[in-house]
């Protein structure tokens, strides 16, 4: 089914953490592709007041039964207090790339 996968969204405030991020992830097969976007412009409240810093956002792609040990690699590496994860359901794909991706993260 096409809600077995997942794309997981996290941002950081450098690029080398970004890049520590995605590789841990890809390295331990909980992802089968990180991209790295960068740098992004994001406005945000925290701690009460409103904050506009540079970040990089990074895209997981993955299965559903992965997030809880996906979201566990992401903490050990990531540098923020409160980072944002999050995961939205992959609705339609080519199945050549699903297959793909199937083939590269844990079984």
């Amino acid at each position: 089914m096409m809600t077995d996968y997942i794309q997981v969204f996290t941002t950081t405030d450098t690029k080398e953490n970004a890049r520590q991020i995605s590789k841990r992830v890809v390295e331990k097969n909980l992802a089968a592709c990180a991209q790295i976007i960068g740098p992004i412009s994001s406005i945000f409240w925290w701690k009460n007041n409103i904050n506009e810093e540079e970040e990089w956002l990074i895209i997981l792609k993955t299965r559903k039964d992965l997030y809880e040990d996906i979201e566990q690699a992401i903490r050990k590496v990531h540098k923020y207090e409160v980072p944002e994860i999050l995961a939205i359901p992959i609705v339609a794909g080519a199945k050549s790339y699903l297959d793909w991706l199937d083939g590269e993260v844990m079984k």
